[in-house]
């Protein structure tokens, strides 16, 4: 399959191409989680580079969930207007718009939040505070905050939301058996750690109308801060999940050429393929750079690539691959090179956290 066929989904929806770009931390949005005219630059330019689906960075959907300065927020109606006018434009260049909704959990900053930080369980993590076990009344609310925040996405014109349940944040916290140490029932079995991440989906599925995509994003394995996940309890979760109702599934591989940690003769596209009903679309992202490897890794069974460090480098990838003589630009990349292809400054300068991507 070509990654510039069109990608059709359940619901009626149509994304130009199989081209995503994925939901990246940028630090471009104001304090108040509003959004700048930095971070819509940045979103646009890859828009008119030809990316079929324009994905968010995480946005926070509770005041206490932010996890960084800079950060997008869907928390309250005043973030609505800054959302209406990136939708509006995305839409006006013909692909799709999806909001990232996250909450940080353990991750939350207390200096930015005002609050304590909580969890699934008061469990000790390298670089941050013990947060507080969660109570009741906080899960609710939290469930609460997500399909809240999914109906101002769609009251601003968005095609869709993605529920971030990778990277080791909240949703992912509770699925994790190393974080998640509760006894009640949002914790023990696959089935209660899961129960937070499915309640949460299902309440946005409920609060947003059929023709409004819901999608997740989910890490299969340990890697990095997505810690206590086993791959099998992954792939229940993924199956789960589509009967909840998602219209797409985002697997975030970090390296999408690499086979599993628990399987090594076994590739992680063909086994998330394989629980998956063939009208869900499976979206995979993992250092893909060239035209042959996302088309490869199509005939494994995934429908759709998301690009991160290739969009960053490309703005116009879906565009360039038209030219089977085209190789992308890797990194590193000076910042002037950096900031001539969207990134504001501040943008750039994070950048320098990625090992080599920054040359000056």
């Amino acid at each position: 399959m070509k990654i510039t066929t069109p990608l059709r989904f359940r619901n009626g929806g149509v994304a130009p191409n199989r081209v995503w770009l994925a939901p990246m931390t940028n630090l471009q949005s104001h304090d108040d989680g509003t959004l700048s005219d930095d971070e819509l630059a940045w979103l646009l330019r890859r828009a008119d580079g030809g990316f079929g689906v324009i994905e968010t960075c995480a946005a926070h959907v509770s005041r206490d969930g932010q996890g960084w300065r800079g950060e997008l927020a869907v928390f309250d109606d005043a973030h609505v207007p800054g959302l209406t006018r990136l939708a509006t434009e995305v839409k006006a260049r013909g692909v799709l718009g999806i909001v990232q909704l996250f909450h940080g959990g353990l991750r939350a900053d207390p200096e930015l939040t005002g609050g304590d930080t909580w969890s699934a369980s008061a469990i000790e993590e390298p670089g941050v505070p013990v947060p507080r076990a969660a109570t009741e009344d906080e899960i609710a609310r939290v469930l609460h905050d997500f399909p809240r925040a999914a109906v101002r996405a769609h009251r601003a014109g968005f095609d869709g939301v993605e529920l971030h349940g990778a990277h080791g944040y909240l949703l992912g916290q509770f699925v994790s058996a190393t974080v998640n140490r509760r006894t009640d029932r949002w914790g023990g079995d696959l089935e209660g750690r899961a129960r937070l991440m499915r309640e949460a989906t299902r309440a946005v599925r409920a609060a947003v109308p059929s023709s409004f995509l819901v999608g997740v994003r989910l890490s299969l394995e340990d890697w990095g801060q997505s810690k206590g996940l086993d791959l099998d309890e992954s792939l229940t979760v993924a199956r789960w999940l589509c009967d909840d109702g998602i219209d797409f599934l985002h697997a975030s591989l970090w390296t999408a050429s690499r086979n599993t940690k628990k399987r090594p003769d076994a590739h992680p596209i063909p086994l998330v393929r394989g629980v998956m009903p063939a009208d869900v679309p499976l979206v995979i992202a993992g250092s893909v750079w060239t035209r042959r490897e996302a088309e490869g890794f199509l005939a494994m069974g995934a429908d759709a690539i998301a690009l991160g460090r290739a969009a960053i480098a490309n703005p116009d990838w879906p565009r360039r691959i038209e030219d089977p003589a085209w190789e992308p630009r890797r990194p590193p990349l000076t910042t002037a090179e950096l900031v001539e292809r969207g990134l504001s400054p501040t943008f750039a300068g994070y950048m320098r956290r990625w090992k080599g991507f920054v040359a000056d």
